[in-house]
């Protein structure tokens, strides 16, 4: 198992680098300049904003937002939930991390040698923040239960987004500023540091969200994902990125549908299992949970950029307006598909280390099923 899992992963990645390339060189572009490491952005003006495009694209991110309402118009609460535990002792260097490095980077006082590096520490603060609650709230966080796989997604969340990074080399959608590197080297390392807390932050937010009441036992109709749903998805997932080097001023949002389809379909044929396998008891938890938990962290991630002075911009064809801090506000729903990969790839890595399924969790053992009657005993 570990060794499949760590074969879906290095699929992964390929199929991440090539593909696109694929279809830039059908193109009929060179494919040269698309090969530099580290990939460096720069503003490229894209098509203006257009209602048509808009509302086209808007359609996709109302359905999920359909979706979620469903779900947690279908939760049934369990009751009675356990009170809280002390807050953790660890959990207040998390808070004055977080306090500290936001302090740090919106100041002007701040040096800014200083202020550009501020970034690493404020959610280093909000990984250890979130976990307190987790831990609060049930008694166990990633960080204490899963401490092996906590340490373990620092590595991997810097490969994960080093590769949408060489995507975005495609569709050109976001843009630093603010940032001084003397080289390449200097550039790696500055960036890499913050690339780390992504999976972290992502999947400690799914651990403390899942615990909420209806959050904990949203439902839908059960979905079996078959063989050839996995092959359907794993084909359009690589059409999608092969479609990012080919046309991406148009198709520029499969650089966030295309990962988790290609995940999910590895994943059934490479590992012979996946993290979503729970929908077709009707469980869709590990698919909606996660999602809800990238666009918590989307929330802050865009609150805590738009005053920093190491920042990112984005030029995004079509729906560049109605900005939420620097982010057009259509482009909160790629935060949704993005939750979904980050979970893939942390069930990946977990299985990888030895640590078994992400999915369901230890503690979840026995607990009644979503949409059942707790009382009937039914258990995963």
């Amino acid at each position: 198992m570990r060794t499949r899992a760590l074969a879906a992963l290095a699929l992964y990645a390929a199929l991440v680098v090539a593909l696109p390339l694929a279809g830039l060189a059908a193109s009929g572009a060179a494919i040269g300049p698309y090969l530099a490491f580290p990939p460096r952005t720069e503003f490229v003006p894209h098509a203006p904003f257009a209602w048509g495009p808009f509302v086209v694209l808007a359609l996709p991110a109302c359905g999920a937002l359909a979706l979620f309402a469903l779900a947690l118009a279908r939760a049934r609460p369990r009751a009675p939930r356990p009170p809280a535990r002390a807050f953790p002792a660890w959990g207040w260097l998390g808070i004055a991390l977080l306090a500290a490095g936001w302090l740090l980077a919106w100041s002007e006082a701040t040096p800014p040698q200083w202020r550009r590096h501020t970034f690493t520490p404020l959610w280093l603060g909000y990984i250890l923040v979130v976990s307190a609650l987790s831990a609060r709230q049930t008694g166990s966080c990633l960080l204490t239960q899963r401490t092996g796989l906590f340490f373990a997604l620092f590595p991997a969340s810097a490969a994960f987004w080093w590769l949408f990074e060489y995507l975005n080399q495609f569709t050109d959608n976001w843009y630093y500023l603010g940032v001084q590197a003397q080289d390449d080297l200097d550039y790696l390392v500055q960036a890499t540091l913050p690339f780390s807390t992504v999976l972290p932050a992502v999947i400690s937010t799914w651990w403390w969200l899942r615990h909420w009441p209806r959050v904990e036992t949203i439902a839908l109709t059960p979905t079996r994902l078959t063989r050839v749903a996995a092959l359907l998805a794993l084909a359009a997932g690589a059409a999608s990125l092969a479609a990012i080097g080919l046309a991406p001023e148009a198709l520029f949002a499969m650089l966030w549908l295309a990962p988790p389809l290609v995940l999910f379909g590895l994943a059934r044929f490479v590992v012979g299992k996946s993290l979503l396998d729970s929908l077709a008891a009707g469980d869709w938890r590990p698919l909606l949970q996660p999602a809800l938990a990238a666009l918590v962290c989307g929330f802050f991630w865009e609150l805590w950029n738009w005053g920093s002075l190491a920042k990112w911009h984005y030029s995004i064809p079509y729906v560049q307006a109605l900005h939420v801090f620097e982010m057009p506000l259509l482009g909160y729903a790629d935060y949704l598909p993005f939750g979904v990969a980050c979970a893939l790839v942390a069930d990946l890595v977990s299985r990888a280390i030895g640590s078994g399924a992400l999915w369901p969790p230890e503690d979840d053992a026995g607990a009644a099923s979503p949409g059942k009657n707790p009382s009937a005993g039914a258990t995963r």
